[in-house]
């Protein structure tokens, strides 16, 4: 590594979480000199485009890996403290808990809330004595009032405000990226075509500019690969595959509270669904596990099982989104929910989540024996939970040669490249 007296011009590729973090940090190190020190942050299309934008936010102590977690639920702490993250980007303390329950078909459900709603309907958001009742026999939390009594059966906490929280992604991930910004690192929108070395170390990035489609090179003594899934198409030994995820969002016309919901959910023969399946003679005949978080402003995100159908694009503006299975993801949380059927889809989307395809698991963040190469990816779905910590991992790596916040020797990428 160069000197942190020297010149270094250090350009982070993708700007999704991991990359925006990267940059944010690289600035507030004691190190850092914007007068000697120039920071790029190269995105090929659009900040938080892909599932920094699209994922849903949940951060908890019990995630995974567990040598970096600590480390960055204390930092998403710490970050909304300093720059008011409850209103700027909606973190906050929640609950969380695995739901078992049995949907409903959708005439049913409509039947059983006592009326067959059209468009304008609301529910009321209330639960009778014998409701409630239901609710808490099968274990359920008082104020955990949006779940259908009819539907619910049992309930297991796996979370509490203690040790779990919540972000807003696209709203964390680009004020991040701003926050970055007015602490001197410069954004540009291009697809990264090379990374040049010379000599066993970097020297500079070529990318194609996304607005003049001109290819331009910049010098770099320090290229931190931050590209999620698309990383392998930068850096072509990574060994990160891409899973793609469908999720919506759902606001509700009266209050939700704040529960992030894991949920098993049995489905009846009959139940309208477009995804098909074997229907049986038993009761129930398929069972899904949609996830579902309650945001601030009465709004839920719910996603569903992932797929490889659809190979990785060359962007994220480029991602295709099924509109069957976000319909799907609507059905499974409505059948549960009078709350959520009720409510107002803002939101059909998906994006593509980054694994790594290696024994150790994910994610690679550190060195990868190219001098002044560094990587930071495949962090699978809990890439908003350790956004913070990767970033200020590599940030010690850039300016001190090495990672002092926490032991991740076991994240080494020169272990699998």
């Amino acid at each position: 590594m160069t000197g942190n007296t020297e010149r270094r011009e250090i350009v982070v590729i993708g700007g999704g979480i991991i990359g925006c973090t990267s940059a944010y940090f690289l600035t507030r190190h004691p190190s850092y000199d914007p007068s000697k020190h120039k920071i790029t942050l190269l995105e090929a299309s659009k900040v938080a485009g892909g599932a920094s934008g699209k994922a849903g936010g949940l951060l908890a102590l019990w995630a995974y890996p567990s040598n970096i977690v600590a480390l960055s639920y204390r930092l998403h702490a710490e970050l909304a403290a300093a720059h008011g993250g409850e209103s700027r980007w909606g973190y906050r303390r929640i609950h969380c808990g695995q739901l078992s329950a049995k949907g409903r078909a959708q005439d049913q459900a409509k039947a059983q809330d006592g009326k067959f709603s059209n468009g304008d309907s609301v529910s009321l958001g209330k639960r009778d004595r014998a409701a409630m009742g239901k609710l808490t026999a099968a274990g359920l939390p008082q104020d955990l009032d949006w779940v259908a009594a009819e539907s619910a059966k049992s309930y297991y906490e796996m979370g509490t405000p203690d040790n779990t929280a919540q972000v807003h992604p696209y709203h964390f991930t680009t004020a991040m990226a701003q926050l970055a910004e007015e602490k001197g690192a410069k954004i540009v929108l291009g697809s990264v075509s090379s990374i040049d070395k010379e000599g066993g170390a970097v020297r500079s990035v070529t990318y194609q500019d996304k607005e003049t489609c001109e290819s331009t090179t910049i010098p770099a003594t320090d290229v931190i690969i931050a590209a999620g899934p698309w990383t392998r198409s930068v850096y072509p030994p990574a060994p990160i595959s891409a899973m793609r995820a469908h999720s919506v969002t759902i606001k509700s016309k009266v209050p939700i509270s704040a529960y992030a919901l894991f949920t098993e959910i049995s489905l009846p023969p009959n139940f309208g669904c477009t995804n098909t399946f074997v229907k049986s003679k038993l009761p129930y005949s398929k069972e899904v596990t949609p996830e579902i978080y309650a945001r601030p402003g009465d709004e839920a995100y719910a996603c569903g099982e992932g797929d490889t159908m659809v190979p990785l694009p060359k962007t994220t503006a480029d991602v295709e989104t099924d509109q069957s299975r976000c319909q799907d993801i609507i059905d499974y949380v409505s059948s549960i929910s009078n709350e959520l059927r009720d409510g107002e889809v803002t939101a059909r989307q998906a994006c593509y989540l980054p694994n790594v395809q290696a024994a150790s698991g994910g994610p690679l963040i550190g060195q990868t024996g190219i001098k002044g190469l560094l990587m930071a990816a495949g962090h699978t779905c809990w890439g908003i939970q350790n956004g913070p910590g990767t970033g200020k991992l590599i940030s010690e790596f850039v300016f001190d040669g090495k990672a002092k916040s926490a032991n991740i020797g076991s994240l080494d990428p020169r272990r699998v490249l």
